[in-house]
């Protein structure tokens, strides 16, 4: 995997060594260059950025009340007076676009991370103990694999039960291996270094071994991970609400938009349309930026 060898590039230098010794602004001006490099990865992180500013700034940015409707336009195509038309009770589309955004990416957001916090533990538990850890850890990490992904989540919230929260967690569930297999990678490279040898025979405890010399070694790849497993994430959570598993139907939710108006395809397909745009658009910028990320983290690439 390109995550793997970049961070075991990374990692085959100690503190000592000549990476360390060039300055943390080096290296930070360094990646920006290589990142604004890729022109696709940065339009993608702008498109991001102005994402990330509609969820903080919302309501403040929507021309109209999200959940106000408007019964002299019950399913109005795009017009000046409605940028993205309106659905079937006449609420304003791009309204409830703008509102949605916020429950989109902090659905998705809350769902990596807990994926990356329980991978990363895990993966770093499973490299560096090896023995019974690496066997428990990578069998039950096979059998989440075995699963298709959103098969293994409408499982698990059909157990729970349907609402966002539960979403979280099954989306939380089925990204975790992923993550623990990727990070038990580099630290098996990691724990082989001059540097983590040197520590452990100058008596440094396993604990600190781990989160002091291995855990920043994995930093990179854990970064890269989470931004390109955040499109799945909204994939995977929008398809829950798309089922009516997720989010419940007067919510802005882009999955649940996409279901409430499938009854009118043939009649306003634009219903569907700008929600189903706005999905794969967000899906998209999320995979290129992870794209650049992963390009400019890489020691092996020179340009």
């Amino acid at each position: 995997m390109n995550d793997n060898s970049t961070i075991a590039g990374a990692g085959s230098s100690g503190p000592g060594d000549v990476q360390q010794a060039k300055p943390a602004k080096g290296r930070a001006a360094e990646f920006f260059r290589k990142f604004c490099k890729q022109r696709l990865s940065l339009a993608a992180g702008i498109f991001i950025v102005l994402l990330a500013i509609v969820a903080l700034f919302g309501p403040y940015l929507a021309p109209f009340d999200p959940n106000e409707p408007d019964y002299d336009a019950l399913m109005a195509p795009p017009s000046a007076a409605h940028w993205a038309g309106t659905d079937e009770y006449g609420r304003d589309i791009l309204s409830r676009l703008i509102d949605g955004t916020q429950l989109t990416l902090a659905v998705s957001l809350s769902a990596v991370l807990i994926a990356a916090i329980f991978g990363t533990i895990l993966g770093l538990l499973s490299g560096y103990y090896g023995g019974w850890w690496d066997r428990l850890i990578m069998r039950s990490s096979d059998v989440l694999f075995s699963f298709p992904d959103l098969l293994l989540a409408i499982g698990i919230v059909a157990i729970l039960g349907p609402g966002l929260s539960n979403v979280v967690i099954a989306v939380a569930v089925f990204g975790t291996p992923s993550f623990a297999r990727i990070i038990r990678s580099v630290t098996l490279s990691a724990k082989e270094t001059l540097f983590v040898e040197a520590a452990r025979s100058m008596g440094a405890k396993n604990g600190r071994i781990i989160w002091k010399h291995i855990f920043p070694e994995t930093v990179p790849s854990v970064i890269v991970n989470v931004t390109m497993k955040i499109g799945g994430a909204i994939l995977a959570a929008s398809s829950l609400s798309f089922l009516g598993m997720g989010a419940k139907p007067t919510e802005p939710d882009w999955g649940a938009m996409l279901s409430m108006g499938r009854d009118y395809l043939s009649i306003a397909p634009h219903i569907v349309y700008i929600p189903g745009i706005a999905i794969f658009l967000t899906v998209l910028a999320f995979n290129l930026v992870g794209d650049g990320l992963r390009d400019a983290l890489d020691p092996k690439t020179k340009n």
